[in-house]
């Protein structure tokens, strides 16, 4: 069973960059593709953003692509989530996830079974 413990996030201005760590217990992380998702208030889950088990490629949504970089370290269990030039609306609780890699051939959001507590991000104008 995987464990995913989440660090960073808080409160940044407008322009400015934060970034969350996702520490992986329990499990062959590096096996998993992980991904990050966020919530804002009285909006759905979005899927921003994803690496693959195998070759470390690299999915992004539309509304954080150019801005926000996935990365892994395998050798220390850890995914993280580098946000540059933050805005207002990407203030969210943020997520991370992980799911058997080789079960999966796409970038979808599907499949992701473990997930992190979750960790405020809050963009001030």
């Amino acid at each position: 069973q995987v464990q995913l413990v989440q660090s960073g996030g808080g409160l940044v201005q407008a322009g400015g960059s934060l970034r969350l760590s996702c520490a992986a217990s329990g499990g062959t992380f590096s096996r998993h593709d992980m991904g990050w998702f966020r919530q804002a208030p009285g909006k759905e889950r979005e899927f921003i953003a994803a690496i693959r088990w195998s070759g470390g490629s690299t999915y992004y949504a539309n509304s954080v692509k150019g801005r926000f970089t996935i990365s892994r370290d395998n050798a220390n269990n850890t995914v993280y989530l580098q946000m540059n030039s933050l805005k207002p609306e990407d203030t969210a609780v943020y997520f991370c996830a992980g799911r058997w890699g080789p079960t999966y051939s796409n970038y979808g959001p599907g499949g992701y079974s473990y997930w992190g507590q979750g960790t405020q991000v809050t963009v001030s104008s």
